[in-house]
Parts: C-alpha cells; structure tokens; sequence
C-alpha cells in the first residue's frame, strides 16, 4: 500500500466541537493535507455529553448506562454528518475513517479508558472502512493509552534538527518530545483549557474565556496556585496520562472570575513548564496546536512557544489529521503508541477496524 486518503475525527475532552479532516498520507512521513471544518456542538449536545461523562465517573468499568447511550448515539450521529459535511467540496472518496469518540472516562490506574461511538454504524452508513477504538488496546498491554498523537507529530517535524516539542492544548494538555534520532518521550502535562472553560462557563455563561481576556484583567493568587502545583503528578516521571475530571477549580471558588481565570490560566502554565523539565533535553523549538494557542494571555505566559502554524499546519486540525494519519498506520499494521510515550513493554499498533 502507498499513500491513501483519509479522513480523521475528534471530539475532544473540551466539548467545544468535532474536528473532521481529510488527508493524504502513507502513514509515514508523507502528510498532505487536503481539507478540515469543525462542527461545534450545540449546548445541549455538551449537556448530554456532560451527562455520559459525569456517569461514567460513578463506575468502576466501561457499563453503558442510560446517559452513555443517548451520548453514544448522538456522537455517532454528529461525526456521521460531519463527514458528509466535510466531503460534500471533495470529489474523492477516503480509503478510511479514524474515528476517535468521544472520550467519556480514562482510567489506565483501573485498566481501561471509555470512548464512547459507534464504529460499524459509521461504516455502514457511509460505506468506507473505519477504524475506532484506539486506545484500548494499549490500556490492555499495560500502557497510558494517551497521548496518541506524537507518531503523527514526529510525521510533522520530519527533517527539522531536533530536538523539537510539540505541545497540544485542548482539555487536557500533552507535550511530544521528538529527539535528534526521531525518539519520542511524551505525556500529559496536566489541565490545559479543561478547568478555564469551566471556570467561564459557570461564572458567565460563556463556553471559554475569548482571547485570553478575563485572565489578562485578573491577578494570579501564588498561594493558590502554589497550592495547585504541589499535586504529586507534576513530579512524577513519565509516561503518564491523564483523565478530564482528575483536578478541580473548587480551589478558586470564592475569587473574581478574572482572578479565577488568571489563575488557572498559569496553571496551565507552570503545569507545563514542570512537563517540560522532564524532557531528556530542552527543546530546540517548542510549538503549539489545540484551541489553547488562541489564548493570548495563556501563550504570553508559555514563553517563547509558536504555534503550529509555524510548521505549516493547522493547529485546529493537528488532533484530526492524527486520528486519519493513525487510522492508515493501523491499516498498515504499524505501531502508534511506543514505551516512550505511553508506557507499553513494545511499539504496538492500535485501533478495531470496521470494514465497508
């Protein structure tokens, strides 16, 4: 097999939309993206998408429920029209889909992660291969089963002196450390936009703080924060991995929202400048993708990070065009998770696929 077209979807912990992209790529270092939209969910979407999260908290392995189901279908049914959507320009047809889900729990500690979709609904309603269920496999061989993208990050940097970084942004943070010989070290950083969002979200009704702006005008409280960095996880080595849910913003209850979103913002921060003193050498560049690089504020207090875009790419489709990048590496039966980014004893390749 050589290069194919594929697409790739992702809804992230976030909840601020599903990212559909379309790529050509032969699952090694040749990416050529072609076309990406996003689709945000409507608020109740989230509503129904909190519920399934909030529910599957409660227990103590992946049991649908009432509220998984209904969010099940409804992912289901949303990344089916974003295909539709994304192909509609596009006289081609994919060879396959990688269809994350939606991630409703991740619990490696407890030996499984739960993402919720339906990859053989997918494949029949559109007629194309799909490949789901990405993590799994890796949780079950003993690994974080998160992050997945830096196979598809080294893809990024092919040919830049290293070592380079790639951090992502989105609910949850994850730094990709790509070595002068292509190795790769990677982990979760710690929250990203996940505790800011909410923080907005419940003081003013909006889905994030715009730009940065409540954080620019708020006052960092160093108690508070110091307090905050103090969680045993921003010391410990890697490979680690993180769930949605496992901090809180109770800490700054009781604060401005400026004040609050100032705070949690260098969070985010200082969460990943403790990541990146973990890396085996300081990277020569570091650059950004996700929805967090839109916070001014948040890439003021990163340094001298750049944003993806400074490669060329699109840091609002980076997590999609992994997921399509993945779903052609599975076909192909290479590895996507490695001992140096999610723990598993070997390379290992991931994924169910769905046939047509």
């Amino acid at each position: 097999m050589g290069s194919m077209v594929a697409v790739g979807l992702m809804s992230g912990t976030s909840l601020d939309g599903i990212d559909a992209a379309l790529i050509e790529t032969d699952g090694e270092s040749f990416v050529r993206p072609i076309a990406f939209r996003c689709e945000p969910w409507s608020e109740p979407a989230r509503e129904t998408l909190r519920a399934a999260c909030a529910r599957a908290l409660l227990v103590d392995r992946p049991r649908p429920t009432t509220e998984t189901r209904a969010a099940e279908q409804l992912v289901t049914r949303a990344h089916i029209l974003a295909v539709r959507k994304l192909l509609t320009d596009h006289d081609v047809t994919p060879d396959v889909i990688g269809f994350h889900g939606q991630t409703i729990a991740h619990r490696p500690d407890r030996g499984w992660t739960w993402q919720i979709g339906d990859g053989g609904a997918m494949a029949t309603a559109l007629g194309t291969t799909v490949v789901n269920d990405f993590r799994s496999a890796d949780v079950k061989a003993g690994g974080q089963g998160a992050p997945l993208l830096p196979v598809y990050h080294r893809a990024l940097a092919d040919g830049m002196e290293g070592p380079v970084a790639i951090l992502n942004l989105g609910g949850v943070g994850n730094v990709t450390w790509i070595g002068t010989n292509g190795e790769l070290v990677a982990f979760d950083t710690g929250p990203a936009n996940a505790l800011i969002d909410d923080w907005v979200l419940e003081r003013t009704g909006q889905s994030h703080d715009a730009g940065g702006a409540l954080a620019a005008a708020g006052r960092i409280d160093e108690v508070v924060l110091a307090a905050m960095l103090n969680h045993p996880y921003f010391a410990s080595p890697p490979p680690k991995s993180l769930d949605r849910a496992d901090f809180s913003m109770d800490v700054v209850r009781g604060m401005s929202v400026e004040d609050g979103a100032a705070t949690l913002t260098a969070f985010t921060a200082r969460s990943v400048a403790a990541g990146l003193a973990l890396l085996p050498a300081p990277p020569r560049r570091l650059f950004v993708a996700g929805g967090g690089r839109h916070n001014a504020t948040l890439m003021a207090m990163l340094g001298d990070a750049e944003p993806i875009e400074s490669l060329g790419g699109n840091g609002d489709a980076t997590e999609a065009e992994g997921f399509a990048y993945m779903a052609v590496r599975r076909l192909k039966g290479l590895p996507i998770s490695f001992p140096g980014t999610t723990g598993v004893p070997q390379a290992m390749t991931g994924g169910v696929i769905h046939p047509a």
